[in-house]
């Protein structure tokens, strides 16, 4: 169902030609533009350096936006505010939630990676989900700060303007509901797509640097629309209508901005790039 590689966009048209130069389009209307790219939020060493369209769309750029105010969701406040709504506190467990098969299977992967289950008895299944599939990454060596990180480390040294699409508490919403009445469903699926995660994130991240969107909508996108339409919809279809007007206000704003967010809110027919082709704006894939 590839789920997780939608959430890594919280946590990572002109033509949809099959290969392009890269994830980055600039975006304009008459004399107005700004750049907009996709990012992996999660890569290995070996994906440095980066495309080099970026730091031209960088450079040109006097602010930066970003899915959410990164600096927020560091705050310890934020963090208790997340554990607590991911979290049981009425006296129920993981193993409670879910059916004897599925538990049976997470206990087996998590155990297989020698982590305890007794470490997440307590969390939802979004929370349990999400520690086990870092957990992976990490295994994978696939630790390294991703596209979004990056920029937003030189945008502040570089003292750029720096602003966001949406509000850390909005995306903390979109993360406790994940998989909200289907919660077996939603971790099973987990669990087989996690058996090839190494595999799939090298081909997502070949997709991205290539800019082939037709791979990326097939990687990612076409099973979460089919088998988990919720999903889909609350992660990225809800988010993108959102996020349209103001990156529109920003294009008719004075000055370059580079919008970086999540490379399949970009992508497909729901996709940012479509619903601004809709709206007549030019798009050019750089």
């Amino acid at each position: 169902m590839r789920w997780f590689l939608g959430l890594l966009s919280l946590f990572f048209f002109i033509s949809l030609s099959a290969v392009a130069e890269t994830s980055l389009w600039r975006v304009s209307k008459g004399a107005n533009e700004l750049y907009i790219g996709g990012t992996v939020h999660v890569l290995s060493a070996s994906d440095y350096p980066l495309p080099k369209a970026y730091d031209v769309a960088f450079n040109k750029a006097t602010k930066l936006v970003f899915e959410t105010d990164t600096e927020a969701t560091q705050d310890p406040a934020f963090g208790q505010s997340l554990m607590s709504r991911m979290m049981y506190t009425d006296g129920r467990s993981l193993k409670d939630e879910l059916s004897r098969e599925t538990y049976q299977k997470f206990e087996a992967f998590s155990v297989a990676r020698g982590l305890p289950m007794a470490m997440f008895q307590q969390m939802r299944p979004p929370l349990a989900v999400l520690t086990l599939m870092i957990v992976e990454l990490q295994r994978l060596g696939i630790a390294e700060a991703g596209v979004d990180a990056y920029y937003y480390q030189r945008a502040k040294a570089e003292n750029k303007i720096i602003g966001q699409l949406e509000t850390p508490q909005q995306q903390l919403e979109f993360i406790v509901n994940l998989g909200k009445g289907r919660e077996d469903d939603f971790v099973s699926y987990s669990l087989k797509d996690m058996q090839e995660l190494g595999v799939v994130m090298g081909d997502l991240v070949s997709a991205w640097r290539s800019g082939d969107t037709n791979k990326m909508v097939s990687l990612a996108l076409t099973e979460m629309r089919r088998d988990f339409p919720g999903i889909y919809q609350q992660l990225l279809v809800s988010r993108n209508h959102n996020w349209l007007p103001k990156i529109e206000k920003m294009i008719n704003d004075p000055g370059t901005e580079l919008v970086l967010v999540g490379a399949l809110h970009l992508v497909g027919d729901d996709g940012v790039l479509q619903l601004l082709r809709n709206k007549g704006y030019k798009l050019e894939q750089q």
